[in-house]
């Protein structure tokens, strides 16, 4: 089959640096530009008369065909991801566009699809992005970098770890990561949430009981430091658990031995501990509401995550890993957040964390049926808290200055306008600090 087109028509379609091919209704290709020969590395002598499926190989062919539902529907499909195996045999990314072709008369005669190379795009991103995860855990943050670079050594000691931090800052997450890279990582990981569970119920969860220890103990039970035995136990919200308690868990975390309720036999547990908490243990030390020999127990390397107001800058990174998290599990192809919801993510006081901003993710995906997160797609807490949050920085400013300027201005609110204490909190030094806070002019 031939395309019967004017040269003219082929000359404006090479001049576009998209590819840019027309199909019949049975989707035999009539016209095929340059740039669709670059990506593609077929030939359009090659292409003309074939099957788009048979040059393409996408991966939406035979499921989501881009130039079908636009046949079907008669509406434009935009900007639809994919990939396709070019004739080298490699897959390439691609995002592509389809409407219906018609003619002087309305006539529905084929349909038009044009497709852009995504490849250099994705590279790049993963060069941006390959510094700023780890495991499960992103942010380009400086004290989270900070932390990343000694979690590999701190995993492999096999020591006790405290991780503090407030409610949604990812300290199971840095808890799991220092399993995973342990010499453990193939025994169990086993999780206790402290701050749930009474002291007689924390108890025989976590040292088991024996039959007849109580009144409904029918038969024996291992509790969780038995399920960990030669992997991790990780104890959540530790600084939740009772002074009477505190007692009975040192010589667990002290002499890694235990007695099941209603035993008199000692047990000996072959397991790594990991605390975390959102309280500070060290003020729980200082106004008696904490053993400080079991706070010295558990403190033996300590990990501090900040809050999601103090890495501001880790907010479009986190949006952006949200929004391909929820893609996937909702089966949507949603591209991101709108520049003005962007704008009142970046000045929103978080109080719930990395937890909180995920949460708005999700909430935003139930309600978007579109391309892109709108204000209006967005929780109605968050707008009425927003309202109220400090103004975002003016447009002159790029996204990442705005981030480290607010990064910067709320650490010297936190330390009162102290730079030296400051500057120790964002892991830079006291005269980089001066010299950034002059650049983006934030007066002392």
């Amino acid at each position: 089959m031939k395309a019967r087109y004017p040269d003219s028509f082929h000359t404006i379609l090479d001049s576009i640096a998209d590819g840019v091919f027309t199909a019949d209704g049975n989707r035999r290709i009539m016209s095929f530009n340059r740039a669709a020969e670059r990506i593609t590395g077929f030939q359009r002598n090659e292409a003309i008369g074939q099957l788009c499926h048979d040059i393409f190989h996408a991966s939406i062919c035979q499921s989501a065909c881009a130039m079908e539902e636009a046949l079907r529907t008669g509406a434009e499909v935009i900007d639809r991801p994919l990939n396709i195996i070019n004739k080298e045999g490699k897959m390439v990314p691609i995002s592509v566009s389809a409407s219906v072709l018609r003619d002087r008369r309305g006539k529905v005669i084929g349909t038009v699809e044009t497709f852009r190379d995504l490849s250099a795009i994705e590279e790049l991103t993963k060069e941006i992005n390959k510094g700023y995860t780890f495991e499960d855990i992103i942010s380009k943050n400086r004290v989270i970098q900070k932390i990343f670079s000694v979690l590999p050594d701190i995993s492999e000691s096999d020591c006790t770890v405290l991780i503090e931090g407030p409610s949604g800052s990812g300290k199971e997450l840095f808890a799991r990561a220092i399993h995973n890279l342990s010499t453990r990582k193939d025994k169990p990981y086993v999780v206790v949430n402290c701050g749930t569970l009474p002291d007689s119920l924390l108890e025989s969860e976590l040292f088991g009981y024996l039959k007849g220890a109580f009144t409904d103990a029918h038969h024996d039970r291992q509790g969780r430091f038995a399920l960990a035995e030669g992997g991790t136990i990780f104890l959540d919200e530790i600084g939740d658990i009772s002074p009477l308690f505190q007692v009975k868990l040192l010589r667990a975390v002290q002499e890694r031995e235990y007695e099941p309720l209603g035993s008199t036999k000692t047990v000996k547990a072959d397991v790594r501990i990991l605390a975390a908490t959102n309280r500070n243990l060290a003020d729980q030390v200082n106004t008696g509401c904490f053993r400080q020999d079991l706070y010295y127990r558990l403190n033996v390397v300590r990990l501090e995550l900040p809050p999601l107001v103090r890495r501001r800058e880790d907010i479009p990174l986190l949006t952006k890993h949200f929004v391909c998290r929820f893609n996937l599990k909702r089966n949507k192809k949603i591209a991101g957040v709108a520049d003005n919801v962007m704008d009142l993510l970046m000045r929103y006081p978080f109080p719930g964390n990395v937890r909180e901003l995920e949460n708005i993710i999700e909430h935003a995906f139930v309600l978007c049926h579109g391309n892109v997160i709108e204000i209006e797609h967005l929780p109605r807490e968050f707008l009425e808290t927003s309202r109220y949050s400090k103004p975002v920085p003016k447009a002159d400013i790029s996204p990442l200055c705005a981030a480290e300027k607010n990064a910067i201005e709320e650490a010297l609110r936190l330390r009162s306008g102290a730079r030296q204490p400051a500057a120790r909190d964002l892991g830079i030094s006291t005269v980089t600090l001066w010299r950034k806070m002059k650049k983006l002019q934030i007066s002392s």
